[in-house]
């Protein structure tokens, strides 16, 4: 049987539990557009309102729910458009893959200047990505696609890209079968296992640093810090790998006092962004041991001792190495510990406080989206989260505007549960044209919007390094109430924590998309960076 190439690239994203598509339909790959349209029963199509919004929204699915994300986009000017998502999904590692067309395929290289033409776009993609192809024929493009899939999941998840020429997605080619992409696994080394499983036992204080990486591991590394009575700590990605409310959790502020006894630091799918890039010193008889799935980090930070593999798999054949260690309770000095942290952290407000009011009108299962922020940053110590995926950040990248659109991927890859996407002023303005995506397919995030008529942590640099010397941080604001309400969404001001919480419970209510803005006077907020970027400790 003979199938068009972009039908048989269909077949590979059905075949590999893709159930949705991200994107926007353009010339280059109308045979793409046509082929999702005819297969509405197995993939459902979500338009977007700009390139950027395609990319962010595959990105929320991905990391929400751990399948991949999948977004189409134009070539030339939509890749480019998209790349800031593509960015992201590598820096927070998820499994996001960018389908986009090419010119005509004897024209890709010559520069005649054709419609979207880039130099080298798969180039460019190979830049962006950890993997990236052309398929130029209907005959690679099962293979190619199966290839993009194993090579998307296995080892460190990161974003693919394929790209397909404009004459190419229509061609037909004998379609095979297609079976789920086959994922690359680690093999542990016992020895390796042993070895870490003698530095713990040897450790008085160790403490358990969680990042993207150890997402699937949740039961696995609370096992392990029940084991050895360590707490667990995190900075974004890592938030509710083990629940906020356990006593072995730790948020970076009580994680910042343990660490300065601590004498053996166990990164758990981590860069360890936290203790050597923000923090920037290591207590005297500090060992560190590294579980990766990545070899490459442990070259970039060389840890005492190594072990390459799964979180999951060698996290849980370290506890079982671990059968004979005896570690007292130490659940009454950790909470003791998370008190203080709570109590020192009050004086950040009104960002505690909102952000307390928040937390009360979600539910426990609801999933929040930061944003690059006054209270997306304090949210990264001030905002409780109780299971893995339920916080979603844009790790390293910390790019201005990504969370509403993150946010409305999120809600697709988990329709029943509740989304709340924080936002400034100045980031969601980067994005707001989808809300109009939101109301016409119906994706019920709430959106609240913190507007201090700023680029808050500019304006803050501004007047306390550079003399009040002020230059572009300063905005002037639609009115995001009548903005929202303009395309079908509910929408309200909220002035105090109780309003807010108010109102947010009112929009569960409602179900579907709605915005809440919530006026912050400009320059009133506390700097939460006393916290998050502490001075060394001497």
């Amino acid at each position: 049987m003979k199938k068009t190439t972009a039908d048989i690239m269909l077949d590979a994203l059905v075949s590999n539990d893709v159930d949705t598509v991200f994107g926007i339909p353009g010339a280059h790959s109308y045979e793409l557009s046509d082929a999702l349209a005819r297969r509405s029963n197995d993939i459902r199509f979500i338009h977007t309102r700009h390139e950027q919004g395609s990319g962010y929204m595959a990105y929320g699915y991905a990391k929400s729910s751990g399948k991949p994300g999948v977004f189409t986009v134009v070539p030339g000017p939509g890749v480019l458009n998209a790349g800031a998502a593509i960015c992201t999904a590598y820096g927070g590692n998820a499994p996001m893959m960018c389908l986009t067309g090419n010119i005509m395929s004897h024209l890709i290289g010559q520069g005649r200047g054709q419609l979207h033409e880039l130099p080298d776009q798969l180039a460019t993609l190979k830049g962006l990505t950890k993997w990236a192809d052309r398929i130029d024929h209907p005959t690679q493009a099962a293979a190619k696609m199966t290839t993009a899939f194993t090579e998307m999941n296995s080892d460190r998840q990161r974003p693919v890209a394929i790209e397909v020429p404009w004459d190419v997605f229509g061609q037909k080619g004998v379609a095979p079968e297609i079976e789920a992409a086959p994922v690359r696994h680690t093999t542990l080394d016992p020895e390796s296992i042993e070895t870490a499983a003698k530095l713990i036992a040897a450790a008085s204080n160790p403490m358990i640093m969680v990042g993207g990486g150890a997402l699937d591991a949740a039961a696995e590394v609370l096992a392990l810090a029940k084991k050895i009575q360590a707490p667990v700590a995190s900075h974004r990605s890592g938030k509710g790998i083990v629940a906020d409310d356990s006593p072995h959790a730790m948020n970076l502020i009580a994680a910042y006092d343990y660490y300065k006894e601590c004498d053996l630091l166990i990164g758990i799918g981590s860069r360890l962004e936290l203790q050597m890039m923000r923090w920037q010193w290591k207590p005297a008889n500090l060992k560190i041991l590294r579980i990766d799935i990545d070899p490459t980090e442990m070259v970039r930070l060389k840890p005492d001792h190594a072990i390459v593999g799964d979180a999951a798999e060698a996290t849980a054949a370290l506890t079982k190495a671990l059968s004979g260690h005896k570690a007292a309770d130490r659940s009454a000095e950790f909470t003791a510990m998370k008190d203080a942290a709570r109590k020192a952290s009050e004086v950040v407000q009104p960002q505690m406080s909102y952000l307390d009011a928040i937390r009360t009108a979600l539910p426990r299962d609801g999933f929040f989206v930061e944003e690059v922020s006054q209270m997306g940053f304090t949210a990264r110590f001030g905002f409780p989260v109780y299971e893995p995926r339920q916080y979603v950040t844009c790790a390293y990248q910390d790019n201005l505007g990504f969370g509403y659109n993150t946010a409305l991927g999120v809600k697709v890859a988990n329709p029943d549960k509740p989304v709340v996407s924080i936002n400034g002023d100045g980031g969601f303005m980067f994005g707001m044209q989808e809300m109009a995506t939101a109301v016409q397919h119906g994706i019920g995030v709430i959106a609240i919007v913190f507007n201090n008529n700023a680029y808050g942590n500019v304006r803050r640099d501004q007047m306390n390094v550079f003399d009040g010397r002020l230059v572009g941080s300063e905005l002037k604001n639609p009115d995001f109430v009548a903005m929202a309400q303009s395309f079908g969404m509910p929408a309200e001001k909220a002035e105090t924590p109780k309003e807010l919480q108010d109102a947010i419970e009112r929009a569960l209510a409602h179900g579907g998309p709605a915005l809440i803005e919530v006026p912050v006077e400009t320059g009133s907020e506390t700097s939460p960076w006393q916290f998050l970027h502490p001075a060394p400790h001497s």
